[in-house]
């Protein structure tokens, strides 16, 4: 499997994780678990995409080989990520 889907994988499972707790912690927003999984995982893809541009120490999985700590970055600002934008999602749905 390429380095650069493992990456997109990581990261979107990352979101998905961090959409749904945000989904947990703020009861309010009223999301479902399909928009929360989905705002999530785009976010973390969109989000850890965007941070591995920036740390370069972050891409590299992509690279030669797996390297475990970037994956657990990758992890971190996917869910990161994915929770911020669930959470905006979350207020535009129940501004709606």
């Amino acid at each position: 499997m390429s380095g650069i889907l493992i990456n997109l994988i990581v990261q979107a499972l990352g979101g998905a994780a961090g959409g749904n707790a945000i989904g947990a912690v703020l009861k309010d927003l009223n999301l479902s678990p399909l928009v929360k999984n989905l705002a999530g995982a785009l976010g973390g893809m969109g989000g850890g995409s965007i941070l591995g541009a920036l740390i370069p120490a972050l891409g590299g999985a992509a690279s030669s080989g797996i390297d475990i700590g970037a994956l657990a970055g990758q992890l971190v600002g996917g869910g990161v990520s994915g929770a911020i934008v669930t959470a905006i999602v979350g207020m535009i749905i129940k501004k709606s």
